[in-house]
């Protein structure tokens, strides 16, 4: 395993940004193509109905123009971008069989002890495929599918078709048009009815060669009343040029079941990210975002919960970090489209350096939603003159009998505040430091105890050198 010696020069506090040799099985040639597609759609033993998928949506993402709402795009070169990169060696179900210098990369992001010591199962991607998946089998006993997304293809085939692509298809937005193209990775969940997991699953993405892009999947159902918990983690290596990330990650949440999805992103700062995520939530089902976006050049990434059905309920509670050179276009979406139904929002985030952070979200009720109620707090921390932040919330109500809250604080680390904490003894970073942790409890306090613990030292790290 090498040391990167551009890491230095990027991220002086970004520790993930190691890289190992390149080895790989199959490597696409750069740029975009009807022929690329093919060669994934091939490599992975496709249906033809895929291979038609995904020609339809490279069609659509051509036909489609770059946004030029949010962050800046213009720096995304998509020709220089290796859109599969599938390595030595993948889909194990024991650490033993991945390859040594993958398992390596593993060892020290500390998944499988992770994986020993709370989760129920892990899935690890490297490059463009999962190099290993497994479920622990007191979970595999109650029926619980935890597959990469390939092999929940080819095992559960009806299951698969009936849901993939129908609640973020890819006519939504350019980037889940390239994600349909060009998927490749990610996972298959399916939780049965009144099946209870309770700790959590995860999946780690992990980018490793230089101008990749990654395009991981995600769908996920949880049967009626059956509850669990997702958590999803990656880290990349710093290079001088860009790479791309762009996952879709669809849930379906039936009635009365209860789901969270966490993230912990943490890219390194060459990294574009733009992320599609979208829950369908059916009759008192409850759908909850847990998401922290720390780390990449652009973010944008908005997750969205559509509550269909009486009595269901989104929220979505997020944090972004923006620190010099990234902008951090982050947000919600919560719509509603049955009677009854209700969503919160929190949002806070924390730019210094020049960062910029922006939080962009969209509460809709439809006409005939009554009874509806949608609270939105959005809670921007600035740490010095040079960093910005903005709010654009979108609200659109077609429903008389509904509410919708909308509160927005933007705030300064208080002079007053850091010298009181020097006088108990706190260096000003120190002090700094506990007023930042004080700002990200409500977000924190919902993540499992080692989680929140790794939260809280990423932002450190961030932090480090910020005042004074």
């Amino acid at each position: 395993m090498t040391i990167n010696p551009e890491v230095g020069d990027i991220n002086s506090s970004y520790e993930y940004g190691w890289s190992n040799p390149e080895r790989y099985a199959i490597k696409a040639p750069k740029g975009l193509s009807r022929d690329v597609v093919e060669m994934i759609s091939k490599a992975k033993d496709e249906p033809q109905w895929m291979l038609d998928f995904r020609l339809k949506a490279l069609d659509i993402f051509l036909s489609k123009p770059m946004p030029t709402w949010g962050a800046d795009l213009s720096g995304l070169n998509l020709d220089e971008i290796y859109y599969y990169i599938k390595p030595e060696g993948f889909n194990a179900r024991s650490w033993d069989d991945v390859p040594d210098d993958v398992k390596q990369t593993f060892e020290r992001l500390g998944i499988p002890e992770a994986e020993r010591a709370a989760l129920a199962g892990v899935g690890a991607q490297y490059e463009s495929e999962m190099v290993y998946h497994n479920l622990k089998e007191e979970w595999e006993k109650l029926g619980v599918v935890f597959l990469s997304i390939e092999d929940g293809l080819k095992e559960y085939p009806e299951l698969f078709r009936e849901h993939f692509a129908t609640i973020i298809p890819p006519e939504d937005n350019k980037f889940a048009a390239i994600n349909s193209a060009v998927w490749s990775g990610g996972s298959f969940v399916y939780i049965p009815k009144g099946v209870k997991v309770d700790i959590p699953l995860q999946t780690y993405f992990r980018i490793n060669a230089e101008s990749s892009g990654q395009f991981e999947r995600t769908l996920i159902i949880v049967d009626e009343g059956a509850q669990a918990h997702y958590i999803e983690g990656c880290t990349a290596p710093a290079y001088s040029s860009d790479s791309f990330h762009s996952g879709v990650i669809e849930i379906v949440v039936k009635e009365g079941a209860r789901f969270r999805y966490s993230t912990i992103q943490n890219w390194s700062h060459n990294v574009y990210n733009l992320v599609t995520q979208r829950a369908a939530v059916y009759g008192n089902g409850v759908m909850e975002w847990v998401d922290g976006n720390l780390g990449s050049k652009v973010t944008m990434k908005y997750p969205a919960c559509y509550l269909l059905e009486d009595g269901a309920r989104g929220e979505v509670l997020s944090i972004a970090m923006a620190g010099r050179g990234q902008h951090q276009d982050a947000g919600a979406k919560i719509v509603h489209f049955a009677p009854h139904t209700s969503g919160t929002i929190v949002s806070k985030s924390i730019s210094k350096d020049s960062g910029r952070s922006s939080y962009r979200g969209l509460v809709k009720i439809y006409e005939g939603a009554r009874g509806s109620k949608t609270n939105v707090e959005c809670d921007a921390l600035l740490l010095d003159e040079e960093a910005r932040t903005d709010t654009y919330p979108y609200i659109e109500i077609e429903e008389k009998d509904a509410r919708v809250g909308h509160e927005a604080t933007v705030s300064k680390i208080n002079d007053d505040q850091i010298l009181y904490l020097q006088s108990r003894g706190l260096s000003e970073d120190e002090a700094a430091g506990l007023i930042v942790r004080g700002f990200i409890e409500p977000i924190a306090k919902e993540l499992p105890l080692e989680y929140a613990v790794e939260l809280n030292r990423l932002i450190e790290l961030e932090m480090e050198g910020s005042v004074g």
